[in-house]
């Protein structure tokens, strides 16, 4: 079979060839250490740096070339590519305070984690931010009725054109794209958190302009030509939800089934990237008419096995190797989860082997390539995985 062909196979809940391969995000340091070269894809503030230097074109180029070269050499199956900056578009630098923080212009800081070389939040004042009001929100909603989402720049789509046009034939194209999640209001996650507890009234109408957003961007992610969309968003912490089930039942779940819909309708398959211990969100997701969960935290304990046995047919799982175990553990931690995962998720098809997250910063080349092995090894139908 045609990697892409396995993946189809796959979301009908049959049994491929050999079990597909994916990830839906890959850090630059994966690329360098497999590929053996700089690159500038998922490069986090080498990736910022480059585009405050004007250095756009250069980004693109090595989406183009990196994204799908990875894919070949580690045998994958699905090719994950996004929206890159606009050609011509202007990204100021942000003011440097020190080695490792910066300010931007209302006077937030950032800093670059040593984790995970991003640039992140690190003080953000949230004392004049203003809650909006159900009549604001209707305005916001209105607008969007009246005028649609805006298409976006054509040169977006640069890099994912590329791969669509050159790899679509032989591999799965999936793009991650915003999501509709519990009604998110506030400039930090405690913030937004507070008013999720203060403002059930803001609830129905800050979910409908997300939902609204979402849908309306179906129809250009359609056009480029891509197999599946993979709304990001993480539900749960890994302890449990991050807010009450009851809102994703009222004011979730109607918003998702439509927005599924829609996507179908326009030919795309929809797969949720979701983090955290979410047993509670799982018949939600099902119910919103999502065809896969990725991000399998077992970690949070999302245990595949349980999650086969009680939605196998009714969901693909995506996931099996812990990020954790990538970064931190060894070989034989990896072999110990590839074996559980490929025993209680590949049987019967409707699974996709991948990470718990991602390939990130810290993944050690050892641990990846073992990874790889297995998939080789045990991955091959019908399963047969020895004592």
């Amino acid at each position: 079979m045609l990697p892409r062909e396995r993946v189809e196979t796959t979301l009908a809940f049959e049994e491929p060839d050999l079990v597909p391969w994916g990830e839906h995000s890959i850090d630059y340091t994966v690329y360098e250490m497999v590929l053996g070269r700089e690159s500038l894809v998922q490069a986090k503030m080498k990736e910022t740096r480059a585009l405050w230097e004007g250095r756009r074109d250069e980004i693109v180029e090595s989406y183009k070339r990196d994204v799908p070269d990875l894919v070949e050499a580690l045998g994958m199956d699905i090719i994950t590519i996004g929206q890159q900056p606009a050609r011509g578009s202007v990204h100021t630098p942000l003011e440097q305070v020190d080695e490792e923080t910066f300010r931007d212009t209302a006077g937030n800081l950032y800093r670059v984690s040593k984790t995970t070389h991003d640039l992140m939040p690190y003080k953000i004042a949230v004392e004049d931010y203003q809650v909006p009001t159900v009549e604001e929100l209707q305005r916001q909603i209105d607008h969007l009725d009246a005028n649609g989402v805006p298409r976006p720049d054509d040169s977006v789509w640069e890099a994912a054109r590329y791969v669509i046009d050159n790899y679509k034939s032989d591999y799965w194209i999936n793009t991650c794209v915003g999501d509709i999640g519990f009604p998110w209001l506030g400039r930090t996650d405690e913030q937004a958190l507070l008013n999720l507890a203060l403002h059930p009234e803001l609830h129905a109408k800050a979910v409908e302009l997300q939902a609204k957003w979402a849908i309306g961007m179906v129809p250009y992610y359609a056009e480029q030509g891509f197999d599946s969309i993979m709304p990001c968003g993480d539900l749960g912490s890994s302890t449990g939800l991050l807010a009450s089930p009851k809102i994703l039942w009222e004011h979730v779940v109607p918003w998702w089934k439509q927005y599924t819909d829609t996507a179908k309708a326009h030919g795309l398959r929809v797969i949720k990237h979701c983090c955290g211990c979410i047993w509670e969100a799982i018949e939600c997701i099902i119910a919103g008419g999502y065809e896969g969960y990725e991000a399998i935290q077992q970690s949070g304990g999302m245990d595949i096995k349980r999650l086969k046995e009680q939605c196998g047919k009714r969901l693909v799982l995506w996931g099996g190797v812990t990020n954790e175990s990538l970064i931190l553990g060894t070989p034989e931690d990896i072999r110990r989860e590839a074996r559980y995962a490929f025993t209680y998720g590949a049987p019967g098809g409707g699974f996709i082997y991948g990470a718990s997250h991602s390939l990130a910063v810290g993944t050690q080349y050892d641990n990846l390539m073992m990874m790889k092995r297995c998939r080789d090894e045990w991955g091959r139908y019908p399963i047969s995985i020895p004592d």
